[in-house]
């Protein structure tokens, strides 16, 4: 996300949320219950507008969190997701600290002459999940070979318009679509307590499950399936109803110019 690079070509400023994480070395039996299990929590005492997490590595645990409104609050959020945690991560030890600025959109320009942005650089990280190694890699290896073919042999280079008319034009097409999708749930689900209850409550279906291990799995938005597709249209409404009538006051907090502040 600090790309120099990206300033070097003056690509444009972007917003960012702040992901923290500790690495944390709980106990065998405590490891145990994260085999099969990855956590995730929602609520504005972890974040405003992101989630909570407890994601099990090879021996020990990820805790972490992450948010784009109020970045000042991210530490007194990552105590509040170990809090959440509680007896499942109790005694463990910190063995690693991470914080990183997470981009939450494409860089304004993503190539300038020769030089072509991939990756975080480029701002390839989807919101909802905040995955971002896969495309990474993905946009990577594109741009290389939308290169590699248009300098035939390196009897030619490139030039900016036949870039973005080839490694651009061919990544928005394949991957537009997912970001924009997981942009909407993100701002309608995250976005306060009545959402975030209503998501909870739709986690429940099965059908959104699937859903959402297929998009995770093949990185673009699954489905497709009209008939369900309008019963979870209707089953959101009423979540979204229910988790507005039950869900406490969202927690006031002002930090009008760190806001303001861009990468």
């Amino acid at each position: 996300a600090n790309s120099r690079v990206a300033k070097a070509m003056d690509a444009g400023e972007y917003n960012f949320a702040i992901a923290f994480q500790e690495r944390i070395k709980i106990t065998e039996e405590q490891m145990s219950f994260y085999e099969e299990m990855a956590e995730m929590y929602v609520g504005d005492d972890v974040s405003p507008d992101f989630y909570g997490w407890v994601f099990p590595k090879y021996d020990h645990v990820g805790v972490g969190t992450g948010t784009v409104v109020n970045r000042p609050a991210i530490k007194q959020y990552q105590k509040a997701i170990r809090e959440r945690a509680g007896d499942k991560i109790a005694g463990g030890k910190i063995i690693k600290v991470e914080a990183h600025p997470i981009p939450e959109h494409y860089r304004p320009r993503r190539v300038q002459g020769r030089m072509a942005l991939v990756g975080d650089a480029a701002g390839y990280v989807t919101k909802c999940s905040g995955e971002g190694i896969y495309f990474a890699a993905k946009s990577g290896r594109m741009a290389a070979e939308a290169i590699v073919k248009l300098m035939e042999g390196g009897k030619r280079l490139p030039t900016q318009e036949e870039i973005e008319r080839t490694y651009i034009a061919d990544y928005d097409k394949l991957y537009g679509p997912t970001y924009t999708v997981l942009d909407i749930l993100q701002k309608v689900f995250y976005s306060n307590n009545g959402a975030r209850e209503a998501f909870v409550e739709l986690c429940n279906s099965k059908y959104v499950q699937q859903v959402t291990f297929d998009s995770y799995l093949y990185k673009k938005v699954q489905g497709n399936n009209p008939l369900d597709d309008i019963k979870l249209l209707g089953e959101t409404i009423g979540c979204l109803i229910k988790g507005y009538s039950i869900a406490k006051p969202d927690a006031v907090f002002s930090n009008p110019v760190e806001s303001q502040k861009r990468l």
